[in-house]
This record gives C-alpha cells, structure tokens and sequence, in this order.
C-alpha cells in the first residue's frame, strides 16, 4: 500500500536542496559575509584612537615636562604624530596634513613667576583646521589657567607662525586615487573575461597551435585592452587639470611621467588578470576573485583617505599593496614634482609583485 504524498517532506527536501545550493556557490558567502567582515574592520579601525580632531606635532627642542603639553596630550580633540625623521614631518607640515608644529618654552617674568610661551608653526596648507585647532588650544589653555589659578591669568602666551606654501587642494589626492581605482577594476574585468572568453571559444587554443609566438599573442591580445586604458588615463589626467587645478608640477614632464607609472600598474594587473582567467572554471567566478584581490586595496591603499588614519599594524600591511605604490608615486610626481627616479622605492615594490604575479600566471595560464 503506498505512503500518501506528503507535501511537508516535499518542503523540507527543497528547501534543504536550496540551502545547499546557496553554500556550493562561494560567492554567496563571500559577499554575505566575508565582505562585510572585512568593511566592519576597515571603517572600525577608524575609531580605535578616540575622536581625534587635530594632528600636531612637537618641536625639536620643545620642553615636554609641563602642564601644557599634558594638556595636548591628554585631550581627546588632540593626536600628538611621532616623526621618526625631519623629512617626513616638513612634507606633512607644508602639505596641511598637521594643524600645526607646537614649540614650548617655559620663562619666567620679572616677578619669577613661571610663564609658557607657546609658538605654533603651520602653513597656509592647512586651511580651517589651523583655526578649529586655535580655538581649541585657548580654550584648553583657559582651562588650565583656571585650574591652577582659579581664575583667568596670564600665565600661557600664544605665538602664531603662518608660513605661506603651495595649496595642497583635495582633488590632488582624490584624483590619483580615482586613476589607481579606475586601473584596478577596468583592467581585471577586461582582461579576465577577454582571456577566459577567448578560452572558452578555443581561439586561443588556435592561435596556440600556429607559429605565433605565445607572447605575441598574449601581448596583441592584451596590447588593445592597455591601450584602452590608458586612453581613459590620460583623459582622467587631462580633465583634472584643466578643470580641477589638478597639480602638474613640471606639466608636460610630469604628465609623462605618471604615464610611465601607469602603464606599468597596467602590466602588473595585466599579469593579475591572467591569473583569475586561467583557475576559473566559469565565468561567473571571475568578479569573485577580483573582488578578493581589489576590495582590500581599493579600501586599505590611500584611495580614498590617507593610510595614516588606519592603526600602526595596519599600515604596515598597507604599504605593501601594489595600488598603495602606485597611488603613492602618482602623489609624489604630481604635487611635489618629484620624479620617476626619485620613487625608486615605489616602483620596485611594484616590480617585486609583477616578478611574482608573472611566475604565478606562466605556471597556471590556460590555452585551452
């Protein structure tokens, strides 16, 4: 005698075959929960020094055992930056990047009463914050007059230095930001689904089998797609400068060089492309593995805000992502005029992954 049918077992089957379903596909958990993992601990490393307002520094030769520099210390509005070297504090001083370079001397007046004298050094780079940061000293200085006096004293001398520079304007950091952003996505989309179509199709598996040269073919495959890219560079380049006073420091020569910086971003993610177009089995794994690899640079490489306001641990990770060199020397050949030569450091990171990409993509590359 048959079972009559049961359409509560005929529920529970589907939806267990469809939860299945759901987990053999990583992309579902990837994006459903690794992804926002990874921006919980990127927008939380935000908030791990307090509501930091005002980056400053202290003077070489500023006296420190006082109740003034307790103050700044100890107030939450207020980040005392550590230089390890003369040459990193003047290029954030003269960038606006500190609201100022504290320096103070203790004296004492005619009536030995001891008195602070507290110069402040910033540039015309520095814009409102040097003023909200101002404000915020007199007030703190205020408060700790009162707090020894009990009443509003004399006792802390403000002294002001502004010295003029060259305006450091956000579309000089947002910009070659945009061109590594642009780069790493248009790039790894193009070449990936290019290279896994032309798999796909056995085109490359017929161009493997005549006398051209693999890396011809790679190269005259690959060629159009650079070339295109670097299209969008130079109208991206040309488009801050002449409607964004985007900074060209030597102007052509400059516009050149971040050119050459450029193309050889494209060759590394070239190399990058590659390899997610060969370990695909489909093509709907590809935006998959290349958001893996660009999700974290895009957000950890200074596209969108400095590095610096990540922890010290973090930085440190940072700092050896491709997209990081590349935004770095872009930044340094356009606003400070530095040139190809001068970004050694940068380009032979970037040299180091490309090495390794390449090695990676001539083991695991595809024809067919």
């Amino acid at each position: 005698m048959s079972q009559p049918y049961s359409q509560n077992r005929a529920l529970w089957a589907i939806t267990k075959a469809s939860f299945k379903a759901i987990f053999s596909n990583p992309s579902a958990i990837v994006f459903s929960i690794l992804f926002p993992i990874i921006f919980i601990l990127i927008f939380g490393a935000f908030g791990n020094s307090g509501p930091v307002r005002h980056r400053i520094a202290i003077a070489t030769g500023s006296d420190t055992s006082n109740i003034v520099f307790d103050s700044l210390r100890n107030n939450a509005f207020v980040r005392i930056i550590h230089y390890s070297d003369t040459a990193a504090l003047r290029k954030d001083y003269e960038k606006g990047n500190l609201a100022g370079i504290i320096n103070i001397q203790p004296f004492k007046d005619s009536s030995g009463q001891m008195k602070y004298r507290i110069g402040v050094q910033t540039t015309s780079a520095s814009g409102n914050s040097f003023a909200m940061f101002m404000q915020t000293l007199q007030n703190l200085l205020l408060k700790t007059e009162i707090g020894i006096t009990g009443q509003k004293a004399n006792h802390f001398f403000v002294v002001p230095e502004i010295k003029e520079v060259k305006k450091y304007r956000q579309i000089d950091f947002i910009l070659p930001g945009q061109l590594g952003f642009s780069i790493l996505f248009s790039t790894l989309f193009g070449i990936a689904f290019t290279f896994f179509g032309l798999r796909e199709q056995l085109v490359l598996k017929r161009f493997y089998a005549s006398p051209v040269n693999r890396i011809n073919i790679l190269l005259g495959i690959g060629a159009s797609r650079l070339f295109f890219q670097l299209m969008n560079v130079i109208v991206l380049i040309l488009f801050g400068y002449f409607f964004l006073n985007f900074t060209l420091q030597h102007g052509a020569v400059t516009f050149l060089e971040m050119l050459f910086i450029s193309v050889l971003m494209l060759f590394l993610l070239m190399g990058v492309g590659l390899i997610i177009s060969s370990i695909v089995k489909t093509d709907t794994s590809i935006p998959l593995l290349i958001n893996l690899f660009g999700f974290p640079q895009m957000m950890l490489s200074g596209t969108f805000f400095p590095i610096e306001v990540f922890p010290k641990w973090l930085q440190e990770i940072c700092r050896i992502l491709p997209l990081t060199q590349y935004n770095d020397a872009v930044r340094k050949i356009s606003f400070e005029g530095l040139h190809i030569w001068d970004c050694w450091k940068q380009i032979g990171i970037m040299g180091i992954w490309m090495i390794i990409i390449y090695i990676v993509a001539v083991r695991v590359l595809k024809w067919e």
